[in-house]
């Protein structure tokens, strides 16, 4: 069975530095493209950052552009989302989804997705 897992969130302080997993199985996740997205409520979709497969070549919304990185770890089927500088604005339940193309504009391309991890900042 395909499935893949986000792990990492939580009560985060601002300024705070959180690292989200996304562990895969049934399948290698280096034979796609892995798209982070978040959503908050009353709110579209939005893609945070994804990573090719392969090539590995990185994506990242403006919003998080220097402030987030996306990573692979191939031994360990899991990419990773580590998350620095956080304000209240990145609230939001985050998603990880696997496709055959890297986009942060059409989550409908994503084959996979995750369960999600609700990330919350506040003091």
């Amino acid at each position: 069975q395909l499935q893949l897992v986000e792990s990492g969130g939580g009560l985060v302080q601002p300024g705070g530095s959180p690292r989200l997993s996304c562990a895969a199985s049934g399948f290698t996740l280096d034979d796609y493209a892995i798209g982070w997205f978040r959503q908050v409520p009353g709110k579209e979709r939005e893609g945070v950052s994804c990573i090719s497969s392969y090539s590995g070549s990185t994506y990242y919304a403006d919003s998080v552009e220097g402030r987030f990185t996306i990573s692979r770890d191939n031994a360990k089927n899991t990419v990773y989302l580590q998350m620095n500088s956080l304000t209240p604005e990145d609230t939001a339940v985050y998603y990880c989804a696997a496709g055959r193309v890297a986009t942060l504009d059409y989550p409908n391309l994503y084959d996979y997705w995750g369960q999600g991890t609700q990330v919350t900042v506040s003091s």
